[in-house]
């Protein structure tokens, strides 16, 4: 019953998107379609419809567990500490979208999301590594650890952007992913946040998909991310959570390398196709780029999904 939470949050964003799109379009609140021959203006923000879905299925919880007496399992103190992180970061990728903050700022300031759950020490500070002894990170865990991986998570799906569906793609498989695994270890706490974020980023994509009526914006990557390290806090399968950002690693170590290039990034539109840069792949999407002599928009994303699903697999199979 449980997955009635994922119904109501995918109808909530599923007809909240067509609301939204029009007058995000009229307040000018756009973005240009970088990766096509008109490079059209689309609107953008729609992270705040996913946030709005993700609200609504949690409030719906709440409102089933302390009315109908259904999912006692299920912590209050610790669904409405992830709601406050998950609103935090929406506030951010507004201030962002609209204004457009620095780099080293974006990167740090979503530490301040990380408040609600360090507050309430959410988390297990004893941590099972599965083939390793279980280790006792003890006040390190809550002070340190737990904002490191609400920055960390929400700042490589932001950076791991910018292509139709992607966002909402890639968030799909990796939140898919931790919903079984929650479900396979009994976490329901976490199954219902990620039922949630499922419900909303699948409705999402249906619009974000190529070619995109709407972009997910700042406010939807750190939402993805702030959802994905809040539920593997709260679950204990923080190396879970490690397994499937390896690609998102991959992409910021490529980035590093390249200095972080603000612009001209996206790759090189031809016929139909995107071709990396003659500078070289400049991120992990560019590389596929390369490596396959040019791919349309559409593949692109679709290729990354298969290889995000490949280290979803290898996640549910250590907790199996």
């Amino acid at each position: 019953m449980i997955f009635i939470i994922f119904i109501v949050s995918f109808a909530v964003s599923f007809v909240g998107f067509p609301i939204v799109i029009p007058r995000l379009k009229k307040a000018g609140i756009v973005g240009k379609n970088m990766n096509s021959e008109k490079q059209e203006e689309i609107p953008e923000m729609g992270g705040l419809v996913i946030a709005a879905g993700f609200g609504v299925g949690i409030v719906f919880a709440i409102f089933l567990r302390t009315f109908l007496d259904l999912f006692l399992s299920v912590s209050l103190t610790s669904i409405l500490a992830v709601l406050s992180t998950v609103l935090i970061v929406v506030i951010i990728g507004v201030f962002d979208d609209l204004i457009s903050m620095r780099q080293w700022i974006k990167a740090i300031i979503p530490v301040f999301a990380a408040l609600p759950l360090m507050a309430i020490k959410e988390g297990y500070s004893l941590m099972k590594i599965p083939g390793l002894e279980i280790i006792n990170f003890g006040i390190f865990y809550p002070l340190v650890l737990v904002p490191l991986g609400i920055t960390g998570a929400a700042n490589a799906v932001n950076m791991l952007a910018g292509f139709n569906g992607l966002e909402a793609g890639m968030g799909i498989v990796v939140i898919g992913a931790l919903v079984v695994i929650a479900y396979l270890i009994g976490e329901t706490t976490a199954l219902t946040i990620l039922l949630a974020a499922l419900g909303a980023l699948l409705a999402a994509l249906y619009y974000n998909w190529y070619p995109a009526k709407i972009l997910v914006g700042d406010v939807g990557t750190l939402a993805i991310g702030a959802v994905t390290a809040s539920a593997v806090i709260i679950g204990n399968f923080e190396a879970a959570g490690v397994v499937l950002m390896i690609p998102y690693i991959v992409d910021f170590l490529i980035k590093a390398k390249s200095h972080f290039p603000g612009k001209n990034w996206w790759g090189i539109y031809k016929e139909g196709k995107l071709y990396c840069p003659d500078s070289g792949s400049v991120g992990l999407c560019q590389l596929v780029m390369k490596v396959c002599g040019g791919i349309s928009e559409r593949n692109l994303v679709m290729v990354l999904m298969g290889i995000e699903a490949i280290f979803g697999l290898i996640a549910i199979l250590i907790y199996i």
